[in-house]
């Protein structure tokens, strides 16, 4: 299953997100990520959605969305050709020196943050497209991660 990023315009009426997002949930298609934001325009917001599918199943769902009524654009981004980023907290645990340093490390390679550290744990910050946040966390996984929380994807077409 590959993932997707959508990018849809729409109205800014009260219970447009519903509506999309019962659009998915109607059909049996999960949403990865959803972010929300508002334009220039406060009619308008744009949506980013992440969704996990094969090229079928983003056609049914771009086809889908473009029919609601409140929905103006749709397009599928790619990740190297838009500008996307995502943000993720992730809090480590750390019983010694030598596991914060390995971690540190790591922040260093992927060009994360260190935000908080405490005796026995670390929180860490990247901002990233979402493969390269995937693949962090990917790598991290061999430490005890205590808590983690991701924003959603915001992206723009270059």
């Amino acid at each position: 299953m590959e993932k997707y990023i959508l990018s849809v315009t729409v109205q800014n009426n009260a219970g447009v997100l519903a509506r999309v997002s019962s659009l998915f949930g109607r059909r049996g298609y999960n949403i990865d990520s959803l972010t929300v934001s508002a334009t220039t325009n406060p009619k308008v917001s744009c949506m980013s959605i992440i969704v996990q599918g094969d090229h079928m199943v983003l056609e049914q769902i771009m086809k889908q969305l473009a029919k609601l009524e409140e929905v103006m654009h749709v397009v599928h981004l790619e990740e190297d050709s838009s500008c996307c980023s995502e943000l993720v907290f992730v809090k480590l645990h750390t019983p010694d020196v030598s596991v914060r340093s390995d971690i540190r490390q790591l922040c260093d390679l992927y060009g994360a943050r260190v935000v908080e550290t405490q005796e026995s744990e670390i929180i860490i910050e990247l901002s990233e497209v979402p493969s390269r946040i995937d693949a962090f966390l990917d790598v991290i996984s061999n430490f005890k991660i205590l808590e983690m929380s991701r924003s959603g994807v915001t992206a723009i077409e270059k």
